[in-house]
């Protein structure tokens, strides 16, 4: 595949050194550029190259979506610059984006050409770019993840779909020996540009092994950036981002978030891979989260405001590197941190983060940080007991009043 597909055009070379900052990053609106004369390559399975059209196909929304935030009418949302996608819908048009951009992007894995993924994600993309550039896979996540990097040390910039991320684990010799690791043991002379990504989560009694939260997992590999995506605008930005950079990217989506809906720029975007989101500006006490937990803790937000507290809300992304800038001067306002995550307690983000704020900003702090996680227990199939392993809006509430005495 790599022989095929590494004679196809040439890319320009982005600086991997540097953050991108979305908000200075605007380029032509989406209309803009479905008016423009131009083609993208289709590679057929028999070699065959074609060129295909660059317009833009509008894609029917789901009706019974979940909204991220509730309209207060229908005039006023058609009224709003933009336009509406659900979280895996953007993850789609960020990739279907960087696919018309640059030629050297593909995506592989299981039921992700014609099946178009197990949640959607790739809908569409077989047909348009064909099934070399958007290939079906063996289940055999240790091969095609491996045939993913080689891809990326030849020059392509790959894009590795785990139907679950839970099966990642079968990869875990090639992300870690492999991927985060060949940049450094080849002096340099190979960079692996691949993005790894799939959903994960609890929430949808899929039981134990399909439920499992992996970033603890890859957090300890050098050389690999994480991120997750907790709405639909940032799953794309992001998307976009980790595809341009240099450096391996693992993107974790939950489960649960797909569905989620929002309203985003026509204009082109993308969201820094090393910057945190402030949520909700806030002076009585930091709390720190991301994917998932971000809604839990937005829920429990509003009844602490009715409770007379202000707490600040940083959906953190970034999960390697911290970005301890937005971190440290949010501390340095409060003094006081909670971290809310649905990894589990040993060995979590969460323990990697408090161990940071504490080395960093242990003078700023009134109190000591607290941290809530999921309990160290395989997660039950049973609905009622799964909601018992994570974290709920009623103990953040609780932590929160804790913190604040």
């Amino acid at each position: 595949m790599a022989t095929v597909l590494h004679g196809v055009g040439a890319a320009t070379a982005l600086s991997a050194s540097k953050s991108i900052d979305s908000r200075k990053f605007q380029l032509p609106s989406r209309r803009s550029l479905s008016e423009r004369k131009g083609s993208f390559l289709v590679v057929r399975s028999d070699g065959r190259m074609v060129q295909g059209s660059r317009a833009l196909r509008a894609e029917k929304l789901i009706t019974n979506a979940v909204a991220t935030k509730a309209d207060t009418s229908a005039a006023s949302t058609a009224s709003k610059p933009g336009h509406e996608l659900l979280l895996f819908e953007a993850l789609r048009e960020g990739l279907e984006e960087e696919m018309d951009r640059d030629p050297h992007v593909c995506v592989m894995g299981e039921d992700v050409g014609h099946y178009g993924g197990s949640y959607k994600v790739t809908r569409g993309l077989a047909d348009k770019y064909g099934d070399l550039r958007v290939l079906d896979t063996p289940i055999a996540e240790n091969s095609f993840t491996g045939m993913g990097i080689g891809a990326a040390m030849t020059g392509l910039r790959p894009i590795v779909e785990g139907m679950n991320m839970g099966f990642l684990l079968l990869a875990f010799n090639q992300i870690s020996n492999n991927c985060g690791m060949l940049h450094y043991t080849s002096g340099g002379q190979f960079k692996i540009p691949i993005v790894i990504r799939g959903p994960g989560g609890v929430g949808r009694q899929l039981g134990a092994e399909h439920s499992q939260r992996l970033e603890s997992y890859f957090q300890s590999i050098p050389g690999i950036q994480m991120v997750a995506c907790s709405t639909p605008y940032n799953a794309k930005g992001l998307m976009k981002a980790a595809i341009r950079s240099e450096n391996p990217v693992i993107l974790f989506e939950h489960v649960l978030l797909y569905n989620l809906k929002e309203r985003i720029p026509d204009e082109e975007y993308i969201c820094s891979l090393e910057e945190a989101e402030m949520v909700r500006p806030g002076e009585h006490v930091t709390i720190l989260t991301y994917s998932r937990m971000r809604y839990h803790v937005m829920q429990a937000a509003k009844t602490l405001v009715n409770k007379g507290y202000d707490p600040e809300v940083i959906d953190i992304r970034s999960l390697k590197p911290f970005d301890l800038y937005t971190i440290g001067n949010s501390v340095k306002k409060t003094h006081r941190v909670l971290i809310v995550e649905e990894c589990m307690r040993t060995g979590g983000i969460g323990a990697s983060l408090t161990n940071a704020i504490n080395e960093n900003f242990h003078d700023y702090l009134d109190a000591p940080v607290i941290c809530l996680s999921s309990q160290d227990v395989p997660t039950p199939y049973a609905g009622t007991l799964e909601e018992w392993t994570v974290v709920q809006p009623a103990q953040i509430v609780t932590a929160v009043e804790k913190l604040c005495q």
